[in-house]
């Protein structure tokens, strides 16, 4: 029934929007062909054309409400399928190229791999190493480049003194301590090398500022035994001297650094009398302008100024030698003198028997032993004060005043006899020759000088024991009664 109908209604039909002819086969002219095989004649005058119209707005509305919501999509899709023409001969093109890029990726990753290979020693790899190494250990690194400037910190000038120095310069021998251990554990590092090289630096400056405390005035035991201490942590080579241990001194380089510190300081201390030197250097002059007053009457006049100066000259060399050379004694402690024990005769009264011991060698060294810088340093010393008094002490023609200055000097001869520098017999030569041309009253002072002096000593020693005795025999009745 649809293909009559259909062969009936197609010679009213034209082709489609592209130009193809409708066929039955088509399953929408079907469906429509069908349908109205199956509608009554009357629908087909009264509702088919009306049923149409509706069908044809509705389908118009739907594209309408299809166009407004899918215009972008639908723009999109009419551009990206514009592009198809070229991208796919484009396309085509790349997929032919792919092989010849494949292999030269593939000879790329080989040459990659070869070069990175961790199986052979690589140049970039090491430093690549090296680099990831030196990132891990960065806060370490970045704590060994900090050792230098903390020393720094830790070095105080050499005036500063008080219990802080003594724990910033322990301190700063710790750290060198820790940088020297450092660069022996590691002594083909640059970088220690170069923090060892700093330190060193810093610890030169200490090395002076310990030197230049060691000149300081009022210089104590305690200060100068640490100051000494730390000489020997820093430079443990000032320290070692066989040359000093062969002659029994023991004190080494560091001994004879302390006797020129210290006679530096004394010799400062004396430039600063420097004024009363001028005075006394003043009344020489006249002394040897004016020959003429040594034979007048008043043949003891004149020599107050240099009366002074040799007084406070005398007081300060007293006060510095003693302290010099008995601090020097605390300090470098002389050597032991005594022999060590056979071994063997200690095993034979265990009744053990050994062998007899080796013995060595020692070269012969016709420098050797030198003398000990202390046992020189008193003659120095006595060169000092017998140039002074040379000198100076002929201008004093007062005698009581000169008597005066040689009992002071005899003195400090004998504070220095105390510590083995008893210089009495030498200043006995001073005064023949610095009283040439005088009587013989005059040539005696110095016996006299001698004299009282012994005779007071004396007197000391008597009143001394007396008062021992005296103390004596009154705790010995006291130890009698006890006992009763």
């Amino acid at each position: 029934m649809a293909e009559p109908l259909f062969d009936i209604l197609r010679s009213h039909l034209s082709d489609d929007n592209d130009g193809k002819a409708i066929h039955l086969k088509d399953p929408v002219v079907n469906r429509y062909v069908s349908r109205l095989a199956n509608l009554p004649i009357e629908s087909l005058d009264s509702t088919e054309l009306q049923s149409l119209s509706q069908a044809s707005h509705s389908a118009l509305l739907s594209l309408q409400s299809l166009c407004s919501r899918s215009s972008k999509p639908l723009i999109a899709s009419a551009d990206h399928f514009s592009s198809l023409q070229t991208s796919i001969p484009s396309f085509t093109t790349s997929a032919r190229e792919l092989p010849s890029i494949i292999t030269s990726l593939d000879a790329a990753t080989v040459s990659f791999s070869e070069k990175y290979s961790r199986s052979s020693e690589n140049a970039v790899l090491d430093r690549r190493k090296r680099a990831l190494l030196m990132a891990r250990n960065v806060e370490k690194v970045s704590d060994i480049l900090d050792l230098p400037t903390l020393l720094s910190s830790t070095i105080v000038p050499s005036s500063a003194q008080g219990s802080s120095t003594a724990t910033l310069y322990n301190s700063a021998l710790d750290l060198h301590s820790h940088i020297k251990r450092l660069h022996l554990l590691y002594p083909e590092s640059v970088l220690l090398n170069t923090v060892y090289a700093q330190a060193e630096e810093v610890m030169q400056e200490m090395t002076s500022n310990l030197v230049q405390n060691l000149r300081s005035q009022n210089l104590k035991l305690a200060p100068a035994m640490r100051t000494i201490g730390w000489l020997r942590r820093i430079a443990p080579e000032l320290d070692d001297s066989s040359g000093a241990a062969r002659s029994g001194s023991g004190e080494g380089v560091l001994g004879i650094l302390f006797l020129v510190c210290r006679l530096a300081n004394l010799n400062s201390m004396l430039e600063a009398l420097e004024p009363l030197r001028e005075l006394a250097d003043q009344e020489t002059q006249r002394r040897k302008d004016s020959p003429s007053h040594l034979t007048n009457g008043n043949a003891w006049s004149g020599g107050q100024q240099t009366e002074k100066y040799l007084k406070r000259y005398i007081e300060i060399f007293r006060e510095q030698s003693f302290a010099i050379i008995s601090m020097f004694k605390s300090i470098f402690p002389p050597a032991s003198s005594a022999v060590d024990e056979d071994l063997g005769a200690q095993f034979r009264l265990l009744g053990l028997k050994s062998a007899p011991p080796i013995k060595t060698k020692i070269a012969h060294d016709p420098l050797q032993p030198l003398p000990s810088a202390l046992s020189t340093f008193p003659l120095h010393l006595t060169e000092l004060l017998n140039e002074t008094l040379t000198q100076y002490l002929p201008n004093v023609r007062d005698k009581s005043s000169r008597e005066s200055l040689l009992t002071q000097v005899l003195y400090c001869a004998g504070s220095l006899g105390r510590l083995g520098g008893d210089f009495s017999l030498i200043l006995a030569q001073l005064e023949v020759a610095g009283k040439e041309g005088e009587d013989a009253e005059t040539n005696n002072e110095w016996i006299g000088v001698v004299k009282k002096h012994r005779l007071m000593a004396d007197r000391l020693e008597s009143l001394a024991s007396g008062v021992e005795n005296q103390s004596r025999a009154v705790r010995e009745p006291l130890r009698t009664s006890t006992q009763v």
